[in-house]
């Protein structure tokens, strides 16, 4: 490991992240090294980690260098993976924007959810497309304490149970994962949205993110919102062939949806880069075992 191992901070409507450059794959990130980074205490401090590496470089990726350069090897900060994270992509492509890597315009980055397609605009906000909602069939309910709410299942690379309440505050503390049942609907977790209505097009969400509990944002929980929200709403552009935006208010911001008629979404927003530094070496390796 190399004795000087450089890092930053951002964030995506308050979604953080701490970002490793790594373009030849030769950081060893174990899961107890990413969650000690991760730690708002004892480490860094972020909802999640981006390791970012050339595709050629990860195994994970190869088989998409030729689409995409650049590869999001994305974290959980509990040190889990994750298949894709929207406000992870476009903090990552403001990361390779700042280090030459990327300018205005279009960017291809891949990650284990796919190549998603970047855009990066003059006026700072970053679009991302997304790809598209699978919508997998089944009743599905979340619940808090005695609440309990019917769920729409939304599938957006990532899993998300998408659940509308009267007010945000009934989600709790969401200092834990909410309850959800059939437990077989989501092997593997899930991210739990709750929604309220603001106005035509336009709702706010909380999130319990699976590995990292409630956050500020999730780009990819925002989606599934404004894709269910639409649904809900007798909404749906691959029938009536228009496009249809939802603003998505979150705690860290505001992020605007638009499904269009071909099924793809895409995601607009900020993304900044806070601070940069080194991590102490062998404090990494400690942290590593």
């Amino acid at each position: 490991m190399s004795t000087r191992i450089a890092f930053l901070k951002g964030h995506g409507t308050e979604n953080d992240f701490v970002i490793v450059p790594d373009p030849e794959n030769a950081v060893d990130l174990p899961p107890a090294a990413v969650a000690a980074l991760c730690d708002r205490r004892a480490g860094i401090g972020g909802d999640g980690l981006l390791h970012v590496v050339r595709s050629a470089a990860h195994p994970d990726a190869r088989h998409l260098a030729a689409e995409a350069e650049w590869f999001m090897d994305y974290r959980n900060g509990d040190g889990s993976i994750a298949e894709m994270c929207g406000n992870g992509v476009r903090v990552f492509a403001r990361y390779l924007q700042r280090a030459g890597h990327a300018t205005e315009g279009d960017l291809a980055v891949a990650t284990r959810g796919g190549v998603k397609t970047v855009h990066i605009a003059k006026d700072g906000d970053i679009t991302v497309g997304m790809g598209r909602a699978l919508l997998p069939e089944g009743e599905v309910t979340v619940s808090v304490g005695e609440r309990r709410w019917p769920a729409r299942n939304v599938n957006m690379g990532n899993p998300h149970a998408v659940a509308f309440v009267a007010d945000l505050a009934h989600a709790g503390d969401l200092l834990a994962p909410p309850p959800y049942s059939p437990a077989g609907a989501y092997p593997d977790g899930v991210n739990v949205e709750f929604v309220a209505d603001r106005g035509p097009g336009h709702v706010a969400m909380r999130v319990h993110e699976r590995g990292a509990g409630e956050t500020r944002s999730c780009g990819t929980g925002a989606c599934a919102v404004a894709v269910a929200a639409a649904r809900r709403d007798g909404a749906d552009p691959a029938v009536t062939g228009t496009p249809v935006t939802y603003r998505v208010d979150v705690p860290g911001g505001t992020l605007v949806i638009t499904e269009r008629p071909d099924g793809e979404i895409e995601m607009t927003g900020p993304a900044v880069i806070v601070a940069e530094g080194e991590i102490d070496a062998e404090w990494l390796a400690g942290a590593a075992v």
